[in-house]
């Protein structure tokens, strides 16, 4: 599969370096409260004993998505959530997968970190290990890419078998402007926007779950 961004064509020459990945962090605490003046011991036996009051932690804020520009990576980005939907062997189950895969290539792109795909695809997916190589390189040596979000317009399946267990989704996407950023925080090169096209995912279902076996263009007519 050839995605929609010039990101494979630049990093045909570029070898894979240590992948840098951001990951959401979320830290919260939580404490008790202060019992009220006069409140009567909580041991009637021990009426001598004084209340004493416990300290109250105050929460601590969840970490705040920033996404990737000119300045450096992104940071904080949140991690795609499999909806119960996507976990069905049904019409609405796939569709529903479907989009979550674009959510994980999506943040594929942003972080540099593939397990969320690699979780959802078949290991013999060509198409999503070419993204892999190519992900992995523009997050390795410093480098980083902004932008280029996964936009999924519309999912529609006829939810027919093509073979044992699996099945045909067609989905129109297109992708968001992408930033190609050095380790200098040179830009390299941006591609634009592009119309939404057609991608055809074949999917199958085994152990419960849903796996992308392949994905491609559609091919054009004429």
């Amino acid at each position: 599969m050839t995605f929609r961004t010039s990101l494979e064509g630049s990093l045909r020459a570029r070898a894979s370096a240590v992948v840098v990945i951001s990951l959401m962090s979320v830290t919260a605490c939580s404490g008790g409260g202060t019992p009220p003046a006069g409140s009567p011991p909580s041991d009637a036996q021990s009426p001598s004993a004084p209340s004493t009051p416990t300290s109250t932690a105050t929460p601590a804020a969840s970490a705040i998505y920033k996404p990737a520009d000119a300045s450096g990576k992104a940071q904080n980005v949140p991690v795609p959530v499999l909806p119960e939907a996507a976990k069905a062997e049904s019409k609405e189950g796939l569709e529903a997968f479907a989009r979550y895969w674009y959510l994980t290539l999506s943040y594929a792109y942003e972080t540099g970190d593939i397990e969320p795909l690699e979780s959802v695809s078949s290991p013999t997916c060509a198409s999503c290990e070419r993204v892999k190589e190519v992900v992995q390189g523009w997050h390795s040596e410093g480098r980083w890419l902004a932008g280029g979000k996964m936009v999924v317009e519309g999912v529609q399946t006829n939810f027919k078998e093509t073979g044992p267990a699996e099945y045909q989704v067609l989905i129109q996407v297109y992708q968001d402007s992408l930033s190609y950023y050095r380790g200098d925080k040179t830009l390299d090169e941006k591609t634009e926007r592009g119309p939404a096209a057609g991608d055809i995912m074949i999917a199958s279902y085994g152990d419960g779950a849903w796996r992308a076996v392949t994905v491609e263009h559609l091919a054009k007519s004429g």
